[in-house]
């Protein structure tokens, strides 16, 4: 590895390549954010790097400090994330969708020293950091000239591509939200990576511009799309989120030659009507995942553009990712490739066996060679038991349900884990059901998902209430229960279905039985008992 970290990568492409187009902000994304629409190119941004760089020494942040970024998309999060590396300084992305008890929990977790966002969330960040009993400085990236000085003096050292680079909050299948602790080898490996595996994937060196609506809060934004361009050069087009009508406006407008995706994307452009213009565009391909079987071809019959279905987590990072960017990819049937000789696979039954071929079973990875775990995350932060058992028997069990034909390519079956995937985003069912247990009126409760034809899973809740009601209190009682939920976390995680029954499925030892939940889930919308509250399911700005 010839960079020691995210911040040195950086100053070599701003070096090589001062001139070219760094990040892109269109008109309509710099209109919700309130900023202006321009383009920073990578000599310019490596001079605003240099100065945060200077302002945040001079508070006394450094080596083992942590920083909250709740910045979404701007450009103020890559200029002050890759100012903040350069001095050791891990950042933790923070969603603008968290509300009290997820930034209560995640301040104390993660032990923040530091916090840059908007002057509008500071009262709910200070909230928070007081009921966690931390003392974080807060700063407005907009606004702040100043940055007051640290509560905790900077530990001795300077970063090695070891050093702790970010935490990305990933959702598990019990309890709270795990972090994931990430090393800056893990960010330059993610970038290295796209850059060298071609094939239809091939990166242009210098030119290619790369439009993604995915958050930097998730691993698919931040370390392989901001990485990819930083080591080739190229240019990144964030979105604040996805916006099917203007999507192809954004497109055609930043002159986008790849565009990343998720699989709830080609179904809301395919409801739009055919035009004339639909292949009017220099996207050469797309990268994403769980983009619907019967609509693969559909998708790309109709905008010409081939979608490069992939595979990873934000635990295995490049160390194990797939991705289907050699013919023949199998389109419409869940395949994402065959995985390369650096990566070593098992696919076993529930005894641990591995299964024969076309066989469906549980994928283990781990990267070939005398560093197993090179690229992978380093631990959960704070769980050296989930971390152990992640890596039973010296393997990374991914939880995810797959198969193999004969030919060594690699199709998606199921989730084995515990976890609703609604537009992409992972939510733990249980920490759904943790808050709808503090209602007076739900004696228990379990989460699963339902099918939903756009955004892949919904969240449904199943409840026992502690007394008989009526429709009316029943249908009062739902809307009830998903407000509290808003109230206390992400809106993506708020039931979008509350079904009142009368009793669980259990196991001997009065444990949810979840394979048995996730099918009565699937047949519980449109009953009578069971509510929709999906349209109360709105962002909270």
């Amino acid at each position: 590895m010839s960079f020691t970290s995210v911040h040195a990568a950086f100053a070599a492409s701003a070096a090589r390549f001062p001139q070219h187009d760094f990040l892109v902000v269109l008109p309509e994304t710099a209109a919700l954010y309130g900023i202006e629409a321009q383009t920073l190119r990578y000599g310019a941004a490596q001079v605003q790097i240099e100065a945060l760089i200077a302002r945040y020494r001079a508070a006394g942040f450094g080596f083992g400090h942590r920083a909250g970024l709740m910045l979404e998309n701007r450009p103020a999060f890559f200029l002050h994330w890759l100012a903040l590396n350069a001095l050791g300084v891990a950042v933790v992305p923070l969603s603008t969708e968290l509300r009290a008890a997820e930034l209560e929990y995640i301040t104390g977790h993660s032990e923040l020293d530091l916090a840059i966002a908007p002057a509008a969330r500071h009262d709910d960040l200070r909230a928070a950091a007081r009921a966690a009993n931390r003392i974080v400085i807060l700063s407005d990236a907009a606004r702040d000239p100043t940055i007051a000085q640290a509560a905790t003096a900077a530990r001795d050292g300077a970063p090695t591509i070891d050093t702790e680079c970010a935490l990305l909050y990933t959702s598990g299948t019990t309890g709270r939200p795990k972090a994931c602790v990430l090393a800056n080898e893990y960010f330059l490996l993610a970038g290295v990576w796209y850059n060298r595996i071609g094939g239809l994937c091939a990166l242009r060196e210098g030119s290619d511009r790369l439009i993604t609506p995915l958050p930097m809060t998730h691993m698919n934004a931040m370390a392989y799309s901001t990485m990819a361009m930083i080591l080739a050069g190229g240019a990144i087009v964030a979105l604040d989120r996805f916006h099917p009508r203007t999507w192809w406006d954004s497109v055609r407008t930043s002159r986008a030659t790849i565009m990343h995706y998720l699989g709830v994307m080609p179904a809301m452009l395919l409801t739009a009507p055919e035009h004339a213009e639909d292949r009017v565009h220099d996207v050469r391909f797309g990268f994403g995942a769980g983009v619907d079987k019967t609509l693969h071809a559909r998708f790309e019959t109709r905008f010409g553009i081939p979608l490069l279905e992939a595979w990873a987590m934000t635990e295995t990072g490049a160390g194990a990712a797939v991705i289907a960017n050699h013919e023949p990819r199998n389109v419409g049937m869940s395949c994402f490739g065959r995985p390369e000789p650096e990566l070593a696979i098992r696919i076993v039954d529930e005894q641990g066996a591995e299964v024969d071929h076309d066989t469906p079973g549980e994928l283990l990875v781990r990267a070939n060679g005398a560093e197993p775990r090179r690229g992978f995350f380093r631990e959960y932060l704070k769980d050296a038991e989930a971390t152990a058992a992640a890596w039973e028997d010296g393997w990374f069990h991914t939880g995810d349900i797959v198969r193999q034909d004969a030919q060594g390519q690699l199709y998606f079956v199921d989730r084995k884990k515990n976890v609703i995937r609604r537009s992409g985003e992972n939510i733990s069912a249980v920490e759904v059901e943790s808050v709808l247990r503090r209602h007076p009126l739900v004696a228990d409760v379990a989460v699963a998902a339902t099918p939903d034809a756009v955004r892949g899973d919904e969240v449904l809740a199943c409840v026992i209430a502690r007394e008989p009601f009526s429709a009316e209190a029943r249908e009062r009682t739902a809307i009830e229960l998903t407000q509290l939920c808003l109230a206390q976390l992400a809106y993506f995680k708020a039931p979008g279905y509350v079904a009142f029954v009368e009793a669980l499925p259990l196991t001997g030892t009065q444990k949810v039985q979840r394979a048995t939940l996730k099918e009565l889930a699937r047949t519980l919308p449109g009953a009578p008992h069971c509510i929709d509250t999906r349209a109360l399911k709105k962002r909270q700005d």
